[in-house]
């Protein structure tokens, strides 16, 4: 699931891009003001805001649900591909018991058996991984388009000039007055629209 984090990281990062260009073509200015608290929000229309993605993805219900359900299916398939390399392995551990006891057209014609079970495996195993990966490259581009969604309209209600993502293992903010960190506003935003997603 770490590819899925640094690409919701990147996602997030693609978002913010998004609403600075669309932030560039509007031509109203407002100034914010940088002496509140962030427990006194005041009016940060205008306002450049950063959302902390590492909170974000601790916190939002769809990323969690979503994590949990690649996990328990990645869980699956590596017991599913366990269970068939034992029972390939019991096999293999038979002929090897019992190879002294064949004839020569009897080992040849298991071994070949053998030998396309073997392949069956590997072909089974590359497709599951393949399955998994396409299946999470879907999810993660849903979570995109979720983000994104909601991050302009978001923007647009509060006016938000622009808005940044930080996370502690890929920092472009380096510092930021806690007043624009609109990360509890966006993950609750966000943990509702799927509540009532899911109703």
């Amino acid at each position: 699931m770490n590819k899925l984090t640094s690409k919701i990281v990147k996602a997030t990062a693609g978002v913010a891009l998004m609403l600075a260009v669309v932030a560039c073509n509007k031509t109203e200015t407002k100034t914010a003001d940088t002496t509140t608290s962030k427990t006194d929000k005041a009016d940060l229309s205008g306002a450049v805001v950063f959302v902390n993605s590492d909170s974000l993805l601790t916190n939002c219900e769809y990323y969690k649900e979503l994590k949990s359900n690649m996990e328990k299916k990645s869980s699956k398939a590596e017991a599913d591909l366990k269970d068939k390399q034992t029972a390939f392995q019991r096999e293999v551990a038979d002929y090897q018991k019992n190879a002294n006891g064949m004839s020569l057209s009897e080992r040849q014609a298991t071994e070949q058996r053998l030998g396309r079970k073997q392949q069956e495996l590997q072909v089974y195993q590359q497709n599951a991984g393949t399955a998994l990966q396409n299946e999470e490259a879907t999810e993660q581009e849903k979570l995109y388009d979720k983000v994104t969604a909601y991050l302009k309209k978001h923007a647009q209600e509060k006016g938000y000039k622009m808005v940044l993502t930080y996370s502690k293992g890929n920092p472009s903010v380096l510092f930021a007055d806690a007043s624009l960190d609109i990360s509890k506003e966006v993950i609750d935003g966000l943990n509702k629209a799927y509540q009532d997603e899911k109703k």
